[in-house]
């Protein structure tokens, strides 16, 4: 019996650690699709110690109503939601919200989105003041008012805003990028002269569903962002064109997109993320991220890999 057990095969490990956050899994719940968390928790019997951290639904400085509905369209192998940054505002999230953040027992990163640098600034400032906040995630697909350049397509633009938000927060910044807007190494460049601790890759895409009965688009905002398994190969070469230029800062890379099983997981991993979020798929399987780390743990089984760390910007170009 005890040959046996020292026969046994260890299994690897899947903590990591990132930002200064010690974390069991690599796996993070998207922005948007785990609200506040204790609407999950609501919901189901969540473990939120299978999960490496929960980023908050993005907030802004005032509350906003969001878009007109329709707000959600599927499409194949993905879905369109054009929700408008609906939110009750930063002040009341702090006083509602993050209050029973302590009760689950995973780590915690504030979504914020603004339509100028003062909000971001301000919303920032608010949130790393909360100790359960471990670290601040900045939506910069928003326009900004002031010139109308959307802060992920302008690498100006997304330099000052990453450098207002870090000048006013005591808590790592995350840049999250945003695809489809130009030369994304050039925009990560610029967020990581900026301050940026670390860059998440990347937003979703934008597109159009249309109602062809009636010749209108299906959602009310017109067009909405494409997310699930159709945008995962975009994910992957984008993850892998920022790794190239944040490996050389020593920023850590995550990698969003499409994600749905172990497999995707490792490919994010391997083309450079250090951890990778989980967003459309909490939609099929609200326990989908235990399925996720189960199928990582047993890719590193078959690799002979210890540790889920040793595959991040593993990957071996054929043309190289």
């Amino acid at each position: 019996m005890n040959q046996e057990r020292g026969n046994k095969t260890a299994e690897p490990s899947l903590e990591i650690g990132l930002l200064g956050m010690k974390m069991r899994t690599p796996i993070i719940m998207a922005s948007g699709t785990f609200g506040y968390a204790f609407e999950i928790a609501r919901v189901a019997e969540f473990d939120f110690s299978q999960i490496g951290a929960v980023v908050l639904k993005s907030v802004t400085l005032e509350p906003r109503q969001g878009n007109p509905p329709p707000r959600v369209a599927e499409t194949p192998s993905g879905m369109l939601n054009s929700i408008g940054l609906q939110n009750p505002g930063v002040d009341y999230v702090i006083r509602r919200y993050l209050g029973m953040l302590k009760n689950f027992d995973t780590n915690f990163i504030a979504g914020i989105a603004g339509d100028a640098i003062r909000e971001y600034v301000e919303c920032a400032g608010k949130l790393a003041a909360h100790g359960d906040i471990r670290a601040i995630e900045v939506n910069m697909s928003c326009p900004n008012v002031k010139d109308g350049r959307r802060f992920a397509s302008d690498s100006g633009a997304a330099a000052e805003l990453i450098g207002a938000v870090k000048k006013g927060c005591r808590k790592p910044v995350i840049a999250k990028l945003a695809p489809g807007t130009g030369d994304i190494q050039e925009i990560a460049r610029a967020c990581i002269d900026a301050g940026a601790d670390a860059l998440s890759v990347s937003n979703t895409y934008v597109g159009m569903v249309i109602d062809t009965h009636r010749r209108r688009p299906l959602l009310g905002n017109d067009a909405g962002g494409l997310s699930g398994p159709a945008i995962r190969p975009l994910a992957v070469h984008n993850v892998h064109l920022v790794y190239q230029a944040a490996a050389r800062r020593d920023v850590p890379v995550i990698g969003c997109g499409g994600i749905m099983t172990g497999d995707d997981a490792a490919q994010m991993m391997i083309a450079g993320a250090s951890a990778v979020q989980v967003g459309t798929a909490v939609f099929t399987n609200v326990h989908i991220a235990a399925d996720i780390a189960a199928g990582l743990g047993r890719y590193l089984i078959a690799q002979k890999e210890k540790e889920v760390s040793a595959i991040t910007g593993t990957l071996q170009l054929n043309r190289a």
